[in-house]
């Protein structure tokens, strides 16, 4: 990737170059290298772009939910037959390791295939009706144009698993991804657009947030779906509220890893890893907190410190590295603030915790794995970093390390590590999120199940699997008699 992709928004089935400033993406690793720029969108690029979504939108409605289906069937191929490839753009552009990215482009190859389907699958209900010679059907119906906004750091799987039920339920759709990762955006409409999506069905419109402002805001837009932090999407569904549009919002977390003094420690320490470095911690689902009954805690921190140390930190495209940078250097920046501010409040390094000075690792934006150790109240343990840092507390039992992993306003994920039966359904009880892992990592999702947050950490209905119908339809209930 010597030379910068160029940067193109979609718009009305036609490639075109933005009308705005000119914007561009870096390589997170080598920040002089520029992957991806061109010029950005602008309002009247999104009002043209919601043009061309509305006037699509009837015929994209009528069109079978089979022959929907069969573009993103296509779709999956074309995104399959380039993992390689774009797994290795997404390692450059977005800094995740190269077998990450590739997997992500794997994944959104399996989304868009999941959706592929759903003409298979049951439509609507019949109800009995107390009247005779009648029956109660409930159908559902496409919602119209649907604004879609992104976030960076799963720059291909996020974004499919929006679209893909948006457009197979019927609806058109405008989508801003993150101005940090525009060519895997870009790769993602051109898999849709080669696959056979018509024109206007499918709009991509590049910018900063006044495009996202501008797109939230346009009277034609019928919902709105929102992943990225949380003071945005509170912004967003308060605007969407004024005029009556429904909004569905995945934002932040604040994810707790309980380890219970029976746990198999060797499993626990391989997956709290996992969750934590995983995608340089940049995940909203990655565990940010720990917590460890007193039992085991000297043990499982001791061990859990060496391996954040022995990290292979560098280059995401080396296959021999296990965790790369962060996306921008202000995300670095504040990731650094938030370390300092814990250490000023006592918490206790046990690893990391310094900027790397020399070579490579000085030269991108690289954030060393660290655990830290809280023995008193610290800002760290409920404000979201966002990056490799892994906060530790102790518990002396399992009933104050639920209470512990329920002290947050966030409530997306958490990890439960136990071999008795009895706690992990006391967990399943007690700890409130969306998603709850016994016994593996606090990140991950598959698309056939709900994926989304409990208390602030989620608005309106859930993603992925049959839950996505609840908001990109709405029901009709028919009296047929």
């Amino acid at each position: 990737m010597s030379e910068p992709k160029e940067l193109r928004q979609l718009i009305a089935g036609q490639w075109c170059a933005g009308s705005g400033d000119t914007i561009s993406s870096v390589n997170p690793t080598r920040p002089s290298v520029v992957v991806a720029e061109g010029n950005c969108a602008t309002s009247a690029d999104v009002s043209h772009a919601v043009v061309a979504a509305s006037e699509a939108r009837q015929g994209w409605a009528r069109t079978p939910i089979h022959q929907r289906g069969a573009i993103l069937l296509a779709a999956a191929a074309i995104v399959e037959r380039n993992a390689a490839a774009w797994g290795l753009e997404l390692a450059t552009e977005e800094g995740k390791t190269k077998a990450e990215g590739i997997g992500e482009v794997g994944r959104a190859a399996q989304i868009l295939r999941y959706y592929g389907n759903e003409g298979d699958r049951q439509a609507g209900e019949v109800f009995a009706s107390p009247r005779a010679g009648e029956q109660i059907l409930v159908t559902r119906k496409p919602i119209g144009v649907i604004a879609i906004i992104t976030p960076f750091n799963f720059p291909i799987a996020i974004p499919a698993w929006k679209i893909a039920p948006a457009l197979v339920y019927g609806n058109t759709v405008v989508w801003k991804p993150a101005t940090t990762v525009p060519l895997l955006a870009i790769r993602l409409a051109e898999a849709l657009t080669d696959a056979g999506l018509p024109p206007g069905v499918l709009n991509l419109v590049i910018g900063d947030s006044p495009v996202g402002e501008a797109l939230v805001d346009h009277p034609d837009i019928g919902a709105i779906s929102f992943t990225g932090s949380t003071a945005v999407g509170r912004r967003i569904a308060a605007a969407a509220a004024a005029r009556g549009v429904p909004v569905q919002a995945e934002m932040g977390g604040k994810n707790a890893a309980v380890v219970l003094d029976d746990a198999d420690i060797e499993l626990a320490l391989d997956q709290v890893m996992l969750g934590a470095f995983r995608s340089a911690g940049q995940k909203c689902t990655a565990t940010s907190r720990l917590i460890v009954t007193e039992r085991i805690a000297d043990r499982f921190l001791s061990e859990l410190a060496t391996r954040a140390g022995a990290l292979a930190v560098g280059d995401p495209t080396d296959d021999a590295t296990q965790m790369g940078p962060v996306i921008t250097g202000a995300a670095q920046r504040g990731i650094y603030g938030g370390l300092g501010t814990a250490m000023a409040q006592d918490a206790e390094v046990l690893a990391g915790g310094e900027p790397y000075f020399k070579g490579v690792l000085a030269e991108g934006f690289f954030v060393a794995p660290t655990v830290i150790e809280l023995t008193a109240p610290a800002d760290i343990w409920v404000e979201e970093l966002f990056g490799p840092v892994l906060t530790a507390r102790r518990a002396t039992d399992a009933d104050e390390a639920f209470a512990l992993a329920n002290d947050s306003e966030f409530g997306l994920s958490a990890a439960i590590f136990t071999q008795d039966l009895a706690r992990a359904l006391a967990a399943v009880e007690q700890v409130d999120v969306g998603v709850l892992h016994i016994n593996s990592e606090s990140a991950g999702a598959d698309p056939h199940v709900p994926f989304g947050g409990a208390k602030k950490s989620g608005l309106g209905p859930k993603e992925q699997g049959t839950a996505a119908r609840e908001f990109f339809t709405h029901s009709t209930t028919v009296y047929l008699r």
